[in-house]
Order: structure tokens, then sequence, then C-alpha cells
């Protein structure tokens, strides 16, 4: 039964990462934008201290975006791995990385699609890096024991 349940949230995880990458170039940076300001007033709601958002979104927009990157394929390589893990196989650590730099290929070629958006060797990067690094924590177990074989 779990194994169907980390597949359907895999699938719809997939389906929001693709919903993310639908959105044009301008609505995308209108979100992060919005974030960031939203960020900068809860720290001078905090510091109590004004700062100039225009300066500050402007500047952090772009680490940003590429944090939802990585962080939208770290939740990804958690699904995944889960899933994987569920079959009783070999190399699920490979695997699962495999199956996040493909995912992370289709997903930069889906944005060649979409208005003022396009595919960026880096966010590839940073998508398998983000799932990389969620597979390696939860899968150190697995690490561990081979190196400790070896």
């Amino acid at each position: 039964m779990k194994r169907y349940v980390y597949l359907v949230l895999t699938i719809i995880w997939i389906i929001v990462i693709f919903l993310f990458s639908s959105q044009s170039g301008s609505t995308s940076s209108d979100t992060s934008h919005g974030f960031v300001n939203s960020l900068v007033n809860i720290y001078e709601k905090v510091s109590g201290k004004d700062v100039d958002n225009e300066l500050i979104v402007k500047k952090l927009n772009h680490p940003v975006r590429k944090t939802a990157h990585f962080v939208e394929f770290f939740i990804l390589g958690v699904l995944v791995f889960l899933f994987i893990n569920t079959f009783d196989i070999n190399k699920k650590i490979i695997i699962s990385i495999l199956f996040c730099f493909i995912i992370a290929c289709c997903d930069e070629f889906h944005q060649m699609f979409s208005i003022n958006r396009g595919p960026g060797v880096i966010d590839v990067l940073i998508d398998t890096f983000g799932g990389v690094t969620a597979i390696v924590i939860l899968g150190r177990k697995i690490i561990y024991d081979y190196f400790k074989k070896a």
C-alpha cells in the first residue's frame, strides 16, 4: 500500500513542478518577487527597521528562484527514493538520482514552450543537486553499508 501512496505523491509532485514550469516568465518572476517582498515585510516588522524593499527584492530574487528549484527537486528526491525503496532491488540510489535528473531535463525542455522562459543547464544541475541531496540523506544507511563492505 505504501508503494502506491508514494507513487501517487511522486506523480502529483511532478505535475506541480511542470505547472510551475508552465508559468510565463513574468508570472514566475512576479511570484518570486512577491515571496521576497513578503520576507522583507516580515523582517521589517520583526526588526523594527525600514529597508529598501525594491533593492532587496532585486538582489534576492535570483537566489530565491534558484533555491526554489533546489527545494522542488529536494522534495521530488524524497518522494522518488521512498517509492524506489519499496522495491527489493539494487542501485536504489542510482535509480532515484537518474530519475530526478531525467525529470529535471524534461522540466527544462518543457520551459522552452512557456512564454519568456527557456532551458538552462545550471537549472538542471541545481534541480539534480536538490534531488541528490535528499536521496543521499535518506539513503545514507545504504551508502554506509556499501562502503563498509568494500
